[in-house]
């Protein structure tokens, strides 16, 4: 009885990791090469943009919050990105999008910092739940600043860049600068 058990069991987890493989190309996940995880939130005016809306450009997940020194810090940066890259042509998408994903609790707060460091693109997002925000789980975002890039098929590429290797890593998905 014990052998049959085993066998049963060995063939139940051979199939399982067979379909593992199999479905390894459509994966979500939040490692380099998984589909990231879908995100649904409401804009500063109250209207819901998902992540998935985005699909066919580049996008930056970049998660944020107004009280974040650091992340107010790196703003100017990702502002020089969006200049950078918003009116370029990439060799695999149709644009650059900038996803991001406030952690505040403060809706005037928010849209203020938004303003302040003028980063003046549409795709601003926060359930205003601050660290419980179901994007920052979903994300497993333990600090801030934190980011994802993704490719035109919603593909996690890179993580956590900073300053100058956010540029290197988008110029190397680029046909022109």
């Amino acid at each position: 009885m014990r052998v049959l058990t085993f066998f049963i069991l060995y063939f139940l987890i051979s199939v399982g990791s067979l379909e593992a493989q199999v479905t390894s190309s459509t994966l979500v996940g939040l490692n380099i090469g998984n589909i990231a995880p879908e995100l649904d939130f409401k804009n500063v005016n109250d209207k819901n943009i998902k992540l998935s809306s985005l699909r066919g450009n580049v996008v930056l997940i970049d998660f944020w919050a107004s009280w974040c020194g650091p992340c107010r810090r790196e703003n100017p940066n990702i502002v020089a990105v969006h200049k950078k890259y918003s009116k370029s042509k990439f060799k695999k998408a149709k644009g650059f999008k900038i996803y991001s994903v406030s952690l505040d609790n403060n809706k005037s707060a928010w849209i203020n910092a938004i303003q302040q460091d003028k980063l003046n693109w549409k795709e601003h997002v926060s359930d205003l739940k601050g660290w419980e925000s179901i994007g920052a789980f979903s994300y497993q975002v333990k600090s801030i600043p934190q980011n994802f890039l993704i490719d035109s098929d919603g593909r996690i590429i890179s993580k956590n860049l900073k300053g100058i290797a956010l540029h290197q890593q988008i110029d190397k998905l680029i046909k022109v600068l």
